[in-house]
């Protein structure tokens, strides 16, 4: 028998994704999700701007791997959103392959591909390593600092910036603009949006002046022939996936190994960087719910029906810890288990991965290296989580350790 769809339900049942509440313990949260309502929860991403939450994992590869039932296409959606609503900029439509469907998709996502492959793993290595030196050098001989503002941070912003050829001016502003496109609150995301278009029309104008060996030049040189408007948005995709995700995934690991003992103890072991990493991808990733789509009409998904042009939202951070595939499972098993849906699956599956787990890995192994007795500043409780529907980000990572002159 089919219920009652999600986008019905009234505004007082519906869980609300944007407060501190949520932010502070979303697992619980998932847990009474999944206890009293199922895998298909309503939800509101913010004040009056309702969704529905996939939190089960089968149910989320279903929806994946089906474009043609849930497009990424919010047009039709946006309509009703008005300018002021603080998760629009992350949402609504833009001419690139993370909100296009069909033929659309196709280009853009093979302009994107193309210009992604031809990067260096080995330079951008040296690259991390490099830029990774630089920020320790920044605090290394204070004996504290904040991760996430002095490392984790400045290195997912020089590196991603070297790798569209963006110079420092331009790649602030649309760092900036980007930051505050991620957060809960309307005025700022719409100033955000507004910095960040402005900031990436100037780098493609830059680079169709001055082509380099960078991602942005072989965009605009790829036989796509993306117009200025086309490579503004794919630039927008490559910053939103490539600063605020990566600064958390650093961060988010190095919390975890800094405050587990079994992470510590097998990192001394030998056990590599990499297993820890993908065990923060499965159990808490940075993008913890995102993968959008846009039912064209009412849709069946086993016994719930999903309204019209309604945001249907994937939990990575639910699924992946979904007791349908994690009952019996170790932490041991856990460990480097890469069977997460934390890059998407299906036709939208993030072409960047390759080059996010060797930045973070780099940057992480450079850190410990560098400060093999590091440790909190603070106890855990007291570190906050930023509200917002979409992702896991600290406030701060303050550390302390021996200093190093």
């Amino acid at each position: 028998m089919t219920t009652h769809a999600p986008g019905s339900a009234s505004p007082a049942t519906r869980i609300a994704l944007y407060d501190a509440e949520f932010a502070d313990d979303p697992h619980a949260a998932y847990e009474r999700m999944r206890r009293e309502v199922g895998p298909l929860v309503p939800v509101d991403l913010a004040p009056g701007v309702p969704a529905t939450l996939v939190i089960g994992f089968h149910q989320a590869r279903r929806i994946l791997n089906d474009p043609l039932h849930f497009p990424a296409d919010p047009r039709i959606w946006q309509q009703s959103i008005p300018e002021t609503c603080p998760v629009k900029p992350m949402m609504e439509w833009r001419p690139n392959a993370l909100r296009s469907s069909g033929a659309e998709h196709t280009r853009y996502r093979a302009a994107n591909t193309a210009s992604l492959q031809a990067v260096d793993q080995h330079a951008l290595r040296a690259l991390v390593e490099q830029v990774a030196a630089a920020a320790l050098g920044e605090f290394r001989a204070l004996g504290h600092a904040d991760l996430l503002t002095q490392y984790s941070y400045p290195i997912a912003f020089r590196v991603l910036s070297a790798l569209l050829g963006c110079p420092d001016e331009i790649g602030r502003r649309i760092a900036d603009g980007m930051a505050k496109i991620f957060e809960a609150e309307a005025e700022t995301a719409a100033r955000g949006n507004e910095i960040l278009g402005r900031a990436v029309g100037d780098l493609v104008a830059l680079r169709r002046r001055q082509p380099g060996d960078d991602v942005t030049s072989r965009l605009i040189a790829h036989s796509a022939r993306l117009d200025d408007v086309e490579m503004a948005h794919q630039l927008v995709t490559l910053y939103g996936a490539g600063i605020e995700p990566l600064t958390n995934l650093i961060s988010n690991t190095v919390l975890r190994i800094l405050t587990d003992e079994q992470f510590s103890a097998g990192l001394h072991a030998g056990q590599p960087v990499r297993d820890a990493l993908d065990t923060v991808l499965y159990t808490d990733p940075p993008m913890a719910n995102y993968c959008i789509s846009y039912p064209p009409y009412p849709i069946d998904v086993e016994g719930v029906l999903l309204p019209a042009h309604q945001p249907v939202v994937i939990s990575m951070a639910a699924c992946n810890n979904d007791p349908a595939v994690t009952a019996g499972l170790t932490a041991a098993q856990l460990a480097g288990n890469r069977a997460h849906l934390s890059w998407s699956i299906g036709p939208h599956t993030c072409p960047a991965r390759t080059h996010a787990y060797l930045i973070a890995e780099t940057a992480i192994s450079c850190l410990l290296d560098a400060l093999p007795e590091i440790d909190l500043a603070c106890p855990e409780s007291e570190l906050t989580w930023r509200p917002g529907p979409f992702h896991r980000a600290l406030e701060g990572l303050p550390v302390r350790f021996p200093a190093v002159v």
